[in-house]
């Protein structure tokens, strides 16, 4: 299928509020316990479904974030909506009392897409730590499982931190045994609360994109969110150029330890999108920017739309240059196929067309 990543995204993420019972240290959002009082209504909420249909066929897939999406008043109606205008659409629910198996079932009748959890550690003392509410790693498996059993497709999405870098191989193990579909791993962005934990050093975030490569051949499709570099290295494991790397080579070897052997054909593929090319972010209060770690806001949707935004504001014209990047970036020999993550780029420097200091790549022209 053709794809003008120029005219449409592939991918709208919405922040349908930013209420969560949640407290995590690495919370994107910096959540809170009830909704804002200027978060999009529901009426402004069928506008978006609108727009995005505007994009025209085959429309961008609708991801449904928070905040926590099951404190989102009129979330059920809104999934309705998408459905009938034939858009597909995903949702991400904190793992908290208010999500049950019923509504697991639920979700199933509403014929959603794809459901994402999240894990982060190998144990519940490091993830319930992180999430700030016990039993939260614990619950999060027993729904995972169960959602994949009924027949929903599941994502488990993961943090690469400093602290659980050597978890990665148990908790790979851990969701493939409970049936998931997809493990999205993200490469800390120092944004929200989260900029304050530490970040993997551009070396283990090599040594981990190499055991994802690895990882990618246990029958789990293994995709990253701002470590476009990942595509890199699944491309140098292909041809057998990876380098050698102490920590990649530590955590395939738990790997293989844990599992044995890949015995599948690796599932790494993504389309080629980073921040600003192929995706975007609708905030709760419809400010449309990059992604959700971007914090570049390029317009809003109380006055623009979101086609305006996205094919026209300077913000989203250069990120879709990879000739427009700085330093290694741009001149990598990679950089149609990674890009780097401008997030990154941003927080560090305040430019998001800087190069991306968490890759380890040194380019060769």
């Amino acid at each position: 299928m053709s794809w003008d990543l120029n005219q449409k995204p592939i991918l709208v993420f919405w922040e349908t509020t930013r209420a969560c019972d949640l407290a995590c240290k690495h919370c994107r959002a910096s959540a809170m316990k009830t909704p804002p009082p200027d978060e999009l209504s529901h009426e402004e909420g069928l506008r978006v479904l609108d727009q995005i249909v505007e994009f025209g066929r085959p429309y961008p897939i609708l991801i449904l974030t928070g905040g926590d999406v099951l404190k989102r008043s009129g979330l059920w109606e809104m999934i309705r909506a998408a459905k009938e205008r034939g858009i597909a659409v995903a949702v991400s629910p904190s793992v908290t009392p208010l999500l049950t198996e019923e509504v697991l079932q639920r979700f199933l009748a509403a014929e959603v897409s794809a459901i994402s959890f999240s894990l982060d550690g190998s144990d519940a003392e490091g993830h319930d730590a992180l999430r700030g509410v016990p039993g939260t790693w614990e619950r999060t498996l027993q729904l995972a499982g169960y959602a994949a059993e009924i027949g929903l497709r599941v994502q488990i999405n993961t943090t690469v931190m400093k602290w659980n870098l050597g978890q990665l191989p148990t908790v790979f193990r851990l969701i493939k045994e409970k049936g998931v579909d997809i493990w999205e791993v993200f490469f800390l962005i120092h944004e929200g609360r989260g900029e304050h934990l530490e970040a993997a050093t551009p070396e283990e975030c090599e040594g981990v994109c190499q055991f994802l490569a690895e990882a990618a051949g246990y029958g789990l499709t293994v995709r990253t969110v701002e470590a476009p570099f990942f595509r890199r290295v699944v491309q140098q494991h292909k041809n057998g150029q990876m380098q050698p790397n102490p920590l990649g080579a530590e955590l395939v070897e738990e790997l293989h330890r844990q599992l044995g052997p890949p015995d599948k054909r690796p599932q790494s593929r993504s389309a080629l999108t980073r921040d600003g090319n192929g995706l975007l972010f609708i905030s709760y209060r419809g400010d449309v920017t990059p992604s959700g770690f971007l914090p570049v806001v390029a317009g809003n949707l109380r006055e623009q739309t979101l086609a305006e935004i996205y094919r026209e504001q300077p913000a989203f014209v250069a990120l879709r240059a990879a000739e427009s990047f700085l330093g290694r970036c741009g001149s990598c020999d990679f950089r149609q196929l990674c890009g780097g993550s401008r997030a990154r780029a941003y927080t560090t420097s305040g430019n998001y067309l800087s190069e991306d200091p968490a890759c380890a790549y040194t380019p060769v022209n």
